[in-house]
C-alpha cells in the first residue's frame, strides 16, 4: 500500500504522474500489483496549484485508527508545490516521523522535500527538488545533500523533482519490483519512448533553452551561472573561455542582444527572485547571495527589471 499525502497547492502534474503508472501496472499485469490511499492532514479536500480541488480518502489520524493490526504503509509520498517554503504543520512532521519509525519508506514529489527536511527526515540522505526551488532549498537547508537530478533513491528515501519526473520514478519502482516487461508496458501506455534515469537533466540544455549553438557563448553562460554569489569581472570571464573582452562583448550582442554584464545581472536578479519567493532569508542576505554588496543597489536593479522592490515582491509571495 502506497500513501500520497497532499499539501495545499500541491502540483497536480507531479501527483497524477505518480498515480497513473501504478494504475497502468495493475492493468498490464492483469492483477493488483499496487494499492494506494490519498491523505490530507485533516481529511478534508485539498486544492492543487491549478485550482482543482481533490477529495482524499481520509486524514492521517483516521488512517492510524483504521490501520489496526494491519502493517503500515510501504511508502508514503508528500505531494507539494507552490508556497511550500511557508508551509508549517507539526502534526504532519510527527506523523511522517512515526511512519518512518514503523518501517515506511518516505518520499516526496516536486517540492515535498521541504516537508521532509523540516520533519528532520532528510538528514544524512541525498534528495532532489525542482530546479526552480533548488536555490531556496539550498539556502534553507545548507547541510542537506540536494541535487537537480530527476529523482533520487537513497535507501528508504525517494524524492523526485516534480512534473513528469514522478512518472520516471514510478517506472523505476515498477521495474525494480516487477521487471522490465511490466515497466515497458506502462511506458508504452503513457506514450513514453524511454525510461529516463535518475541523473538525466531536469532542464533543457542551454543550446536548446536559448536557441544558441556557439560553444564559447554557452561556456560563458555556464561560468556565469556557476558564479552568481561572487560575480566574475568581464576580463576574468573572457579569460575563462579563451576570448578577449571585446570578442566576448561582440558574441553576447550578436546572439543575445545585450552586453555580458547586463546578461549576468539578469541571471543574478532571477536567482534573487527565486530566493524571495522560496526562502525566508532577510532581503539583505538575498542581496549578498546574489552578488550585490549594497542592499540599495540591489533594490534599484530589482525595481528596474521587475517593476517592484524586493520588499514588495516578498509581500506578494506571502499574500
Amino acid at each position: 500500500m502506497l500513501g500520497f499525502l497532499l499539501v495545499p497547492n500541491f502540483s497536480m502534474i507531479a501527483f497524477t504522474s505518480a498515480i497513473e503508472p501504478l494504475r497502468l501496472a495493475n492493468r498490464a499485469a492483469g492483477r493488483e500489483l499496487y494499492r494506494w490511499i490519498v491523505l490530507s492532514s485533516d481529511g478534508g479536500p485539498v486544492s492543487a496549484s491549478n485550482g482543482i480541488v481533490v477529495n482524499v480518502d481520509m486524514s492521517m489520524t483516521d488512517w492510524n485508527r483504521a490501520q489496526g493490526n494491519r502493517r503500515s504503509l510501504d511508502k508514503v509520498f508528500v505531494c507539494a508545490g507552490l508556497g511550500v517554503e511557508r508551509y508549517r504543520d507539526d502534526g504532519v512532521y510527527a506523523w511522517l516521523r512515526r511512519a518512518e519509525r514503523q518501517g515506511t519508506t518516505v518520499g516526496a514529489l516536486c517540492t515535498g522535500a521541504y516537508v521532509l527536511a523540516r520533519a528532520g527526515l532528510l538528514d544524512g540522505y541525498k534528495c532532489c527538488i525542482h530546479w526552480e526551488s533548488l536555490p531556496g532549498f539550498t539556502e534553507n537547508f545548507p547541510e542537506i545533500d540536494v541535487s537537480a537530478d530527476l529523482f533520487e533513491v537513497d535507501r528508504n528515501r525517494w524524492t523526485c523533482s516534480g512534473g513528469t519526473a514522478s512518472l520516471d520514478m514510478m517506472l523505476n519502482l515498477i521495474h525494480e519490483e516487477h521487471g522490465v516487461q511490466v515497466a515497458t508496458a506502462v511506458s508504452e501506455q503513457c506514450l513514453v519512448d524511454r525510461m529516463r534515469n535518475p541523473h538525466d537533466r531536469q532542464r533543457l540544455p542551454l543550446r536548446a533553452r536559448l536557441g544558441i549553438h556557439n560553444p564559447k557563448l554557452i561556456a560563458s553562460i555556464e561560468v556565469m551561472e556557476a558564479n552568481l554569489a561572487e560575480p566574475l569581472g568581464q576580463d576574468e570571464l573572457a579569460n575563462h573561455v579563451g576570448l578577449s573582452r571585446r570578442q566576448l562583448e561582440r558574441l553576447f550582442r550578436k546572439h543575445l542582444g545585450r552586453a555580458p554584464a547586463q546578461y549576468y545581472l539578469e541571471l543574478r536578479l532571477e536567482r534573487a527572485r527565486h530566493l524571495l519567493y522560496q526562502s525566508e532569508m532577510p532581503i539583505v542576505d538575498v542581496a549578498l547571495a546574489c552578488g550585490f554588496v549594497s542592499p540599495s543597489h540591489f533594490s534599484k536593479c530589482y525595481r528596474d527589471m521587475y517593476g517592484k522592490s524586493p520588499r514588495d515582491e516578498r509581500a506578494a509571495a506571502v499574500a
